[in-house]
């Protein structure tokens, strides 16, 4: 079953979000800098009354496709990477209590947030890196809906933790909306509301600075990651991620401990 809430729900779980001091104004005005309900809506997915965890972890993954990944030969890298986030969630004891989102950098939908055994994993047949690097919109249409599941658990009374990551082989060049101080608002939200981590990877396109531009999008250095073009060391990178995504779905506290140290606990 799908999630409830329609463009008008949205909204008000952001005006509830900023009424309850998560949501800033500068990151309240970027989720209105254009209307993104209909994107935001997309990737809801499972109603809260059908998940009875009684606490939710929210495991979100931004694969790159534009045609940057395809033209260096790493589309299968991507899709391995992001199953094997999945497969380590599979894995661990809690994995009843996690919820997976997986958006596409050009706005494709893949899953939903849903339970992870219900997760299409990625592949061929439904990934091809073939457009361009909408990334300042993109990145506030995906905080955006981390922030109104959030929302819609905690307003129900159900605890929730969030790990997101972005990933893209390049710097921003086709966002139409956004810019990176607007993802920054929402960064800084996420993060003071000490739930939400935020992480990014940049896949070595030999000329961006990554940890520049991820810093302008309000990314923390210990939350950022930069393997070179080499498939064992993007394989590594995402190796790095699961585990930290598995971290924070063991607890509170292991949660607390994960944010403080970054990618280096």
């Amino acid at each position: 079953m799908s999630s409830k809430a329609n463009g008008g729900g949205i909204q008000k779980l952001f005006d509830d979000a900023h009424a309850e001091g998560v949501l800033s104004p500068a990151g309240l005005q970027a989720l209105t800098v254009v209307d993104l309900g209909a994107q935001i809506q997309a990737g809801l997915g499972v109603c809260v009354e059908d998940v009875q965890a009684s606490e939710v972890v929210l495991v979100t993954v931004m694969p790159d496709d534009s045609g940057s990944i395809s033209n260096a030969g790493h589309e299968k890298l991507v899709c391995d990477g992001h199953n094997l986030v999945l497969d380590a969630l599979l894995a661990s004891k809690q994995r009843d209590g996690v919820l997976f989102h997986t958006r596409y950098l050009n706005g494709n939908v893949l899953n939903p947030f849903r339970p992870l055994e219900d997760v299409v994993r990625m592949h061929s047949g439904n990934y091809s890196a073939d457009q361009g690097t909408p990334l300042y919109d993109q990145a506030v249409v995906l905080l955006g809906t981390v922030l109104a599941k959030s929302q819609e658990f905690s307003g129900n009374g159900v605890p929730v933790r969030t790990v997101t990551l972005l990933i893209t082989d390049g710097a921003d060049m086709h966002s139409q909306k956004a810019r990176a101080k607007d993802v920054a608002a929402l960064v800084k939200d996420l993060q003071r509301a000490e739930n939400h981590i935020v992480a990014a990877m940049g896949i070595d396109d030999g000329s961006t600075d990554f940890r520049r531009v991820f810093r302008e999008m309000g990314i923390e250095d210990k939350w950022i990651l930069t393997p070179g073009q080499k498939a064992q060391e993007i394989r590594a990178a995402f190796q790095v991620f699961s585990q930290s995504a598995v971290k924070v779905s063991q607890g509170a506290a292991s949660f607390s401990r994960t944010a403080l140290g970054g990618f280096g606990r």
